[in-house]
């Protein structure tokens, strides 16, 4: 019997690997996304309000989409590509939004002045992380074996979903206190880690942005591949067909060449994507606003 458990919990662990690895770039993205809410708050709640976040995230997936993405999996499985495509095109969208901030083409509304409410922070973290959440768990179940079975999915996906918040606000908790680290190195008696402290506290502004580029990047690869690959399998196989058609051409070069093609691609549809909706959202945001006064004077 213990045998048989252990081949069961080493099949599942199997499992959750495989398709773990499949969410890569969401779990970049989520990890690249989620500093940008603790910074500004003083040293000593930067960790607590990490691990609200990380709290929220865990509810997220095992309260909200886990039994969510079972019950649609059970009764209406054809809803997972769509919702994938939705999934896909919000995160080309952000991706776009991002894109456009680095030239100063497209500001949010992002209000980054006066004391920060951790209340609203974490809100408004957990409310990113769900929709980050949601595209990890959807990409994780589509990579798992159809035949696995209820339970044995349930297991593979609890354990997804506790990794990849673990990996995730284990990264997070890391980047926002290195400064910290390098501050404490400042300190010391050593004049050589005195200066290795300075280098830290130094290049940590650097580092943010390293990390804001990757995120965009993998959220406009992530986001673009996800619309290509189930708008083939469900509405349209046109731009799906080119990406094929391309890397079946320069399958002689080797698949570390076919996979950086593909991933380019992916990440080139999902901007242009990104820049339609972005657009879209844009011009009804301002016949909303400009609507908006004239309803009020009647």
């Amino acid at each position: 019997m213990s045998v048989g458990l252990l081949a069961v919990v080493d099949d599942i662990l199997s499992a959750a690997m495989r398709a773990s690895a499949k969410t890569a770039g969401v779990v970049i993205d989520d990890a690249a996304v989620t500093p940008q809410y603790v910074q500004g708050l003083t040293p000593a709640r930067e960790l607590p309000v990490v691990w609200k976040i990380a709290l929220g995230s865990i509810i997220n997936k095992y309260v909200i989409i886990i039994p969510i993405a079972l019950l649609l999996t059970a009764f209406a499985p054809w809803v997972l590509p769509y919702l994938l495509i939705i999934g896909g095109g919000f995160l080309c969208f952000e991706g776009a939004e991002k894109a456009l901030e680095w030239f100063g083409v497209h500001h949010g509304a992002h209000d980054d002045d006066g004391p920060r409410d951790e209340k609203k922070l974490v809100l408004g973290a957990v409310r990113t992380d769900l929709i980050l959440s949601t595209e990890i768990m959807l990409i994780a179940l589509s990579s798992l074996d159809p035949g696995f079975g209820i339970w044995m999915t349930l297991g593979a996906l609890l354990v997804i979903g506790l990794a990849m918040t673990v990996v995730v606000y284990g990264a997070v908790a890391l980047l926002v206190k290195v400064d910290d680290i390098g501050l404490r190195l400042m300190k010391s008696a050593s004049r050589g880690v005195r200066r290795f402290g300075v280098r830290i506290v130094a290049s940590m502004p650097a580092v943010f942005r390293v990390i804001s580029v990757i995120g965009t990047v993998a959220m406009l690869w992530v986001g673009g591949h996800l619309v290509l690959q189930n708008l083939s399998e469900t509405l349209w196989a046109g731009p799906y067909e080119v990406v094929h058609l391309v890397t079946h051409a320069i399958e002689a070069a080797g698949p570390v060449i076919v996979w950086i093609v593909e991933t380019a691609m992916s990440a080139v549809f999902g901007l242009i994507l990104g820049l339609i909706i972005v657009g879209i959202m844009t011009g009804v945001t301002r016949l909303v606003k400009r609507d908006a006064p004239a309803d009020a004077a009647h």
